[in-house]
């Protein structure tokens, strides 16, 4: 594709000057402040707003009793209240929120509302929560797995008994917030017509505005959500509370009402990446071919589900990793617990294994005395196998290939500081992308042009992953016209989906394609009418109509002057999919992905300082659409992977205040080096590429937790890898 067009986001954000929801302001706007529950769990015994009414200034405060019956949401069970009545079941849990016309007077109101609280045993520990009383009427486990692939192997062909090589290991990885630059703010405004319109960074318009209604009692007809600038979201934009109560304080009062999340209360507020115990057991032959994985995976899905149960199915089928396993038999639950609810965040559930998998892989090829890239090549997945949920891989598995590029890619030259310790570490990777288990899938835009001027229209948010950008590079490819005009998402439009997993990359810009290229065969027929061939011979480049044999050379315009015309495409995903049966056996995955990732770190075994010397990495693209834009993807994925394996420890940020919440800065990151890129089309996605970023973010902990271990020897089962653990004892 062309490398002409200028992303329109690009300047304003590394300038600091774009505008987010909490920049929005409206007249008469009144300020909203939630009050948050001190305790992770605890019953409430009392609640008296009076002293709030008492401020000068409040117009309204809002508390459960206020709400519908039916206030509860959730994007795959709606099991959370807007704000909580009888009982808090996690510390930051809204119990009630005010409006007044400033921010001071919201601020001093919400403290002066009095909650009664009695305390109560809070379970954090997945372990203890398992196990416990149940923390919620729906009972304490999301979603639970229990996948039983194949048969133990136990004699060789020729009936001797086969020689076992067994590697154990217990694994934890704490919970990551996906540190969005701006946390999540809304603003409702009031219509004539009774209607409300929301002002949000959401995913996914429809999704919010059905959810919203069924909280506040609205028809979802007469609720308006309007997408606002998104800074980036890493999978996360689903506070379908905070819109709900700006939605009914902005009804109630006939004002616009407007809030904005502070950082201390987003890292309570939930939506993080799942905090996760793995135990595994890896047993192979010794030549190296795996034999069987059992594993016992526990996640903290927090106080309510969110989106745990489709993670959990997500996990499943990545949970032996990119490898041919004959028998598996593994255990996974997403538990609740009184922490906050955990979400969906980059690599879902997929982040979390590979870390673990792949430590047994290092383990097992110590215990065999083989090199560990020699090892995971004998077993790799390859297009034809079979994932342990029993679905071939009909599509591109390019495992084998993407590990080999990267084990063989240059390591620096350079040598570590004196008192250094170098280490290298491997991994491989592999998520499935777009929805999962039957999830239907489609998408919808229109291109229009009108006198020159080409204008886009789809539902699809552009949350920072650069789709308007790839739409207008569509545009140009296809129709020569540069600069097209990408209209405001909205709830006005067709549904595009939520953004997340590839979906719009491999479902809505084939939309857009598809609309762009009928405007295109229409335009180009009467040209190519006139000169006695097929529009098919045709072709647009750089401003200009040109035939394949050079008769026909014409400037763009021709096409263009005085035509309006439009086309309005749809795209949907080719393979059928089905829910995973009770032994996490189906045809669940439209689409698998995978990265393979190589990392350098420097340790310093003193201080158990690590610094990140370089990654290396290999990627399942489909087709590269733009390189520039997936190189950036892939940066932003590999940021991510570093700060969850080095720095992220969100349990301690919330014990001791968002300062101990480390993110890694621009020096702890190192350029990324792309050794290769697989670009083989994904069968049943119109322009054949895949999501990237996923896949990318999946290896980056698991590589560089190994390099830190090679160059130190210790086991370090845990991530974050803390200076403490990492220091010489």
């Amino acid at each position: 594709m062309t490398d002409t067009v200028e992303r329109p986001d690009a300047n304003d954000k590394a300038r600091g000057r774009f505008s987010y929801t909490a920049d929005l302001w409206a007249p008469g706007m009144l300020w909203c402040v939630l009050v948050r529950s001190p305790y992770p769990s605890a019953r409430i015994v009392g609640l008296d707003t009076s002293a709030a009414f008492a401020v000068p200034g409040v117009r309204a405060v809002l508390t459960a009793a206020d709400l519908p019956p039916e206030s509860y949401h959730g994007p795959v069970v709606a099991d959370r209240p807007v704000l909580a009545s009888d009982v808090v079941r996690f510390a930051g849990e809204a119990v009630a929120a005010v409006a007044a016309e400033t921010p001071h007077a919201a601020k001093l109101a919400a403290e002066a509302v009095h909650v009664d609280y009695e305390p109560l045993d809070a379970r954090l520990d997945p372990e203890h929560a398992f196990a416990s009383a149940p923390l919620h009427p729906d009972g304490n486990v999301f979603r639970h797995i229990a996948l039983r692939h194949g048969r133990p192997v136990q004699r060789r062909p020729d009936g001797s008994p086969v020689d076992e090589v067994v590697v154990e290991g217990l694994y934890d990885i704490g919970a990551q917030d996906q540190a969005n630059p701006a946390t999540d703010a809304a603003l409702a405004l009031p219509c004539a017509d009774g209607g409300i319109e929301l002002h949000v960074a959401t995913q996914w318009p429809h999704g919010d505005r059905d959810q919203v209604a069924q909280c506040i009692g609205f028809a979802p007809g007469t609720l308006r959500l309007m997408p606002t600038g998104v800074g980036g979201s890493a999978g996360t934009r689903e506070d379908i509370g905070l819109l709900s109560v700006v939605a009914w304080l902005a009804a109630r009062t006939g004002h616009p009402v407007k809030s904005v999340v502070e950082r201390a209360d987003a890292l309570t507020g939930g939506g993080h990446r799942h905090a996760a115990r793995l135990k595994y057991t890896h047993r192979a032959d010794r030549t190296g071919r795996l034999l069987s994985v059992e594993a016992q995976i526990l996640l903290d899905g927090g106080a309510y589900a969110t989106t745990s149960p489709e993670v959990v199915g997500r996990l499943a089928g990545c949970a032996t990793g990119p490898y041919m396993v004959p028998h598996a038999a593994v255990d996974v639950w997403a538990v609740r617990t009184n922490n906050p609810p955990a979400g969906t965040m980059r690599g879902p559930g997929a982040t979390q294994v590979c870390f673990a998998y792949e430590a047994q892989m290092d383990r097992l090829a110590d215990a065999l005395g083989m090199d560990p890239v020699e090892l995971r090549l004998r077993n790799a997945l390859s297009e034809g196998t079979m994932l342990t949920t029993g679905q071939i891989l009909d599509g591109p598995a390019p495992a084998g290939e993407l590990l080999r590029a990267v084990a063989l890619a240059p390591q620096p030259s350079a040598q570590p500081a004196p008192g250094l310790r170098r280490g290298v570490g491997h991994a491989v990777g592999l998520v499935p992308l777009l929805g999962i288990e039957g999830a239907d899938e489609s998408s919808t835009a229109t291109v229009r042009l009108d006198h020159g001027v080409v204008t886009v229209t789809c539902a699809a948010v552009e949350v920072g992953q650069g789709f308007t950008y790839l739409v207008r590079q569509i545009v140009e490819d296809v129709l020569g016209i540069p600069d097209a005009i990408v209209l405001p998402a909205g709830t006005a439009l067709p549904s595009a989906g939520p953004a997340g997993l590839g979906r719009h990359t491999m479902l809505t810009a084939g939309a857009v394609d598809q609309a762009a290229r009928e405007i295109r065969a229409g335009l180009l027929a009467p040209i190519a009418a006139r000169y006695g061939m097929t529009a098919a011979l045709l072709d647009i480049r750089d401003g200009r109509i040109v035939s394949y044999d050079g008769l026909v050379d014409l400037p763009a315009s021709v096409m263009t002057e005085g035509r309006e015309v439009a086309a309005t495409a749809g795209a949907t995903r080719a393979r059928h999919t089905e829910p995973l049966d009770d032994a996490g056996q189906g045809d669940a995955y439209p689409a698998v992905a995978f990265a393979a990732c190589r990392i350098v770190a420097d340790v310093d075994p003193e201080t158990g300082a690590v610094q990140v010397v370089d990654v290396t990495g290999a990627y399942d693209a489909g087709r590269v659409l733009d390189r520039v834009q997936a190189l950036s993807r892939i940066e932003g994925a590999v940021a991510l992977g570093i700060g969850l394996a080095l720095t992220e420890d969100l349990a301690a940020a919330r014990l001791h205040g968002p300062v101990a919440w480390a993110l890694p800065g621009p020096l702890d990151i190192p350029p990324v080096t792309v050794a290769a890129w697989h670009e083989e089309p994904q069968p049943g996605t119109p322009l054949g590429a895949k999501g990237l970023a996923d896949a990318a973010v999946v290896p980056v902990p698991a590589a560089l937790a190994a390099a830190v271990r090679d160059a130190t020897g210790l086991e370090l089962p845990s991530l974050p890898l803390t200076p403490k653990a990492v220091a010489a004892r």
